[in-house]
């Protein structure tokens, strides 16, 4: 089972986020991740169409999802949705990093989030509660940023990518991928059952 994960990253901090998603994914047995940049994407359509999930990623900046990610959106128009609804029931989720802690990465979740229901795909959420909310939480804990939607990350804008995100940002990260691949693989085999 082939998950895909496209993504756009202008700095690379996303990227190593997107690497967390894959190692996440890869921790669920017979299962593989497929890292696609969307500056590729135009040679992977048939990929995309194959795998029972897309996990997407892009950073946040200006309170919304990169334009070179929103380009890939606009292009799903004519390669996905007029070549005939292609990634309807396919499984998707989503994950964003900004320099901010907050930094409007809801808004780039609702936005993945609303383009995986115009392709009538089933989301995922990070099914993780907020952490680092109290007295006895810490900057280490998984979902220290408090995100329920999707993967949320914070690189240090004076930070580059080998040193930002921070390992707790990419261990949620992990634990996304790992859920996704879950929730596939018995999303597969539910669909598997009832074609029996």
């Amino acid at each position: 089972m082939r998950i895909a994960i496209v993504f756009h990253s202008g700095y690379g901090h996303t990227a190593r986020q997107a690497e967390a998603v894959a190692a996440g994914v890869r921790l669920v047995d017979s299962t593989e991740a497929l890292l696609l940049p969307v500056e590729d994407v135009d040679r992977s359509w048939a990929i995309l169409e194959a795998a029972p999930a897309i996990i997407f990623g892009a950073p946040t900046y200006t309170g919304a999802a990169s334009a070179a990610f929103k380009a890939f959106e606009e292009a799903t128009s004519r390669a996905v949705m007029a070549a005939g609804y292609l990634w309807k029931d396919k499984i998707a989720a989503g994950f964003t990093n900004s320099g901010a802690r907050a930094g409007d990465k809801l808004s780039t979740l609702v936005q993945m989030a609303l383009f995986a229901a115009q392709h009538g795909m089933h989301w995922v959420s990070l099914d993780l509660p907020p952490a680092n909310s109290s007295t006895t939480g810490s900057e280490q804990d998984l979902n220290r940023l408090g995100y329920w939607l999707g993967a949320a990350a914070q690189s240090n804008t004076d930070e580059g990518p080998e040193r930002a995100p921070p390992e707790a940002d990419l261990a949620t990260a992990r634990h996304l991928g790992r859920r996704v691949a879950q929730v596939t693989r018995q999303f597969v085999r539910g669909r598997e059952a009832l074609s029996l």
